[in-house]
């Protein structure tokens, strides 16, 4: 069973995405996690794990519209690698609007707002910035959506923005009313019932939805988590996903092969 696709502002994105918290050291694992990721993924290893995706049938790349990230991927196509990145603006560079000039700069497919921002723009009453930066990206002639952790942004997103698709965090495991960046080290929670309130948001979007921390970074069982994703998504959603293969060269094979898996018990059911 192949990797299928679903259309995403006009763009062809395989169900299955490559998400790159980890590639930039955030494992929302503590602090000694964090530089683990950092000293393991190089730039060859990032690119590696791009190799690897694209030959799993993975198309599409979640990635920080960084310096880092940008070259990274300006040297994986300068090589031949074809996989799209549709970019996520970071707000360690500064605004949401600069994070779209670096994704638009920088080649990106598409381009999404920071979860952490847009749950901070929320609580401060910040949102015009949202509005700008989501303008910016629709001038650029990219695909737009928006992140979050709470299902709030979601609310507020589907009567004031006009974007093509959602990036739905499955749990809100920190504050982010008072900066929308995440100090690190600092403890998070990640609670069930904050996974089924997003679950009954997703079910009402009128945009696709991107579902993301599934594994509630790394504390889910694999085979489970994408046993329940599968169960959720809907025929237009996708399903992002971060790995970390210093210890397991196969993982991302493994989660392809599990998500495959459920995907076709999902469609047996039917």
């Amino acid at each position: 069973m192949a990797i299928p696709t679903v259309s995403i502002g006009g763009l062809k994105v395989s169900k299955l995405i490559l998400g790159g918290n980890p590639f930039s050291g955030f494992s929302h694992q503590g602090v000694e996690a964090d530089q683990a990721m950092l000293h393991y993924y190089t730039s060859d290893r990032i690119k590696q794990e791009y190799r690897r995706a694209e030959r799993l049938g993975i198309n599409t790349h979640l990635g920080r519209a960084d310096h880092h990230i940008i070259r990274v991927l300006m040297e994986y196509w300068d090589e031949g690698g074809t996989i799209q990145w549709f970019a996520q603006t970071c707000p360690e560079i500064g605004t949401s609007l600069r994070g779209v000039q670096n994704a638009v700069r920088g080649g990106a497919a598409a381009c999404y707002l920071h979860g952490g921002r847009m749950d901070w723009m929320l609580a401060n009453s910040r949102l015009d910035e949202a509005v700008e930066a989501v303008a910016a990206i629709r001038k650029a002639g990219l695909p737009a959506g928006v992140a979050g952790h709470s299902t709030a942004v979601f609310d507020w997103a589907e009567d004031n923005l006009d974007v093509d698709f959602y990036m739905c965090c499955y749990y809100n495991p920190d504050d982010r009313s008072r900066r929308p960046e995440r100090p690190a080290g600092a403890p998070e929670v990640y609670l069930p019932e904050a996974r089924q309130a997003m679950l009954q948001r997703i079910a009402t979007l009128s945009k696709p939805a991107i579902h993301y921390k599934v594994f509630a970074a790394g504390r889910n069982d694999p085979r489970e988590a994408l046993n329940f994703v599968a169960r959720h998504l809907r025929p237009q959603d996708a399903v992002c996903i971060g790995v970390f293969s210093k210890d397991n060269p196969d993982m991302l094979a493994e989660d392809v092969r599990l998500f495959e898996e459920a995907m076709a018990a999902v469609a047996a059911k039917a």
